[in-house]
């Protein structure tokens, strides 16, 4: 059994007989691993595990099989997401789509980062519907698919209205909009700005400001894209696309 010092972002944790815990966390120098938490539920070690959690671990791993927390220090539980259910939410996501696109045990420590900051914006204030969608522009290469938003499939220029096919794999200009009949008809400010958060940085990000109109416009095209190149089905995406209609039903309440 090996002993390991790492970062690590717990993923999410479920019961395990009466009093146990499977938990789930990515770590920053050995990827994903499942560890066997006993007698925790009236412990100090209950909120150290639960999803959101980034900390600084001592694990003992085995090559194959269930590891074991030796210690945990806490670095940030990130309160203001937790304490919004729609940031909560977007947050969750992130993680899911983080878990569902590499391997366990896989060691990415560049994924690790991006997670983190992800989050670290969000927690600063940061459009997190925005932060979002640059998350999952980024993370498509991990699920074998890199958008050529760029430049017309055909002539290969720039700068131009564009459209999508699904056919040719990339985007039409207006002089080749007939070569596919069933082109996608998405709006041309959508692909410019997809293709913008392809390569911006999250450390020089300071601050982003889009419309509510334009971020549901990114979203259902993200969203087709997903469907036809990803195909993934996520309870944590299942909730956030309900969440319009449970965040009218709690303002009701309230």
């Amino acid at each position: 059994m090996e002993t390991v010092q790492s970062r690590g972002l717990v993923l999410y944790n479920r019961p395990y007989r009466e009093k146990d815990r499977l938990v789930k966390i990515f770590t920053e120098k050995a990827g994903k691993r499942m560890f066997f938490v006993r007698n925790v539920e009236k412990s100090q070690r209950l909120a150290q595990i639960q999803p959101l959690v980034v900390g600084d671990y001592i694990f003992k791993l085995r090559q194959e099989g269930l590891g074991y927390i030796d210690e945990v220090s806490v670095e940030t539980a990130y309160p203001k997401l937790q304490g919004d259910i729609y940031s909560l939410a977007y947050a969750s996501y992130v993680l899911a789509l983080a878990d569902a696109s590499i391997q366990d045990g896989q060691a990415d420590p560049a994924l690790f980062q991006f997670v983190t900051k992800t989050l670290d914006l969000m927690e600063a204030g940061l459009d997190y519907e925005v932060l979002t969608l640059i998350f999952e522009m980024q993370i498509l290469d991990r699920f074998g698919t890199r958008l050529v938003l760029s430049e017309c499939c055909f002539c290969h220029r720039s700068g131009l209205p564009f459209d999508y096919s699904f056919v040719y794999d990339g985007v039409l200009c207006p002089d080749h909009y007939e070569q596919d009949v069933h082109r996608a008809h998405f709006k041309p400010n959508c692909l410019f700005l997809l293709e913008r958060f392809q390569a911006v940085s999250l450390e020089e990000l300071e601050s982003i400001r889009l419309s509510k109109e334009t971020k549901a416009d990114l979203r259902q095209t993200l969203d087709t894209f997903y469907q036809e190149y990803v195909d993934i089905h996520l309870k944590a995406k299942k909730f956030l696309d309900s969440l319009d209609e449970w965040g009218s039903l709690l303002k009701e309440k309230k």
